[in-house]
């Protein structure tokens, strides 16, 4: 398999779960600048819509959307239980919070990445995200991860998103669960692993 990652965007989510489940693959560098990739192949060929990730599969198929790779991913190591069992309600909560952080947080953070978002937008933008996040905290209370005592292929993802409370001046030092949760989850080795490889970590 090869995963297509630009470093600390949200293709972390499934370099993190590829760790996890200790499966074969090549990482390859997707520049969502220039969108080539290191050979200088225009990474348009192999994404139209031109952002990462992307998952190509032994037999050429590709997978787009960081939600579906990362359960693909997980079903491929059952026995990791880094997603629930397909037609469980276990699963759907799965899915609800990879939708909600899909849609929630990670779409939110987009007006702070994009240089053309004016100033005067950028504090109801954080404001709006600092609520959901607020959320997050308080659904954190006593828990280890997000479904509880196992980790899934949604705390990557979490984790993923809510690295970039830094490079957008987020404050979320007031949310005692998030910081430990966070602190939990960076620690795992296949999330070190994976930071390593994307240049993120020494």
């Amino acid at each position: 398999m090869k995963l297509y990652y630009s470093p600390g965007a949200c293709s972390l989510s499934p370099h993190i779960a590829l760790q996890e489940a200790g499966l074969a693959y090549t990482p390859v560098l997707a520049s969502t600048k220039s969108h080539k990739l290191q050979d200088g192949t225009d990474y348009y060929t192999i994404n139209a819509l031109g952002y990462v990730p992307v998952l190509e599969l032994d037999n050429g198929e590709r997978l787009r959307e960081g939600p579906a790779i990362v359960q693909y991913i997980a079903d491929q190591v059952p026995d990791k239980q880094l997603a629930p069992a397909n037609g469980t309600l276990a699963r759907y909560r799965l899915q609800e919070w990879l939708t909600f952080i899909g849609t929630e947080l990670h779409k939110g953070f987009s007006p702070l990445f994009n240089p053309a978002t004016p100033e005067d937008y950028k504090p109801l933008v954080r404001e709006r995200l600092l609520q959901r996040l607020q959320w997050v905290d308080g659904q954190l209370a006593g828990k280890q991860y997000l479904m509880g005592d196992p980790f899934t292929v949604a705390d990557g993802y979490l984790f993923t998103v809510t690295n970039w409370t830094k490079p957008t001046n987020l404050d979320i030092s007031g949310l005692a669960n998030l910081a430990a949760y966070r602190e939990r989850v960076g620690a795992r080795p296949a999330v070190q692993a994976a930071m390593k490889a994307e240049g993120l970590l020494k």
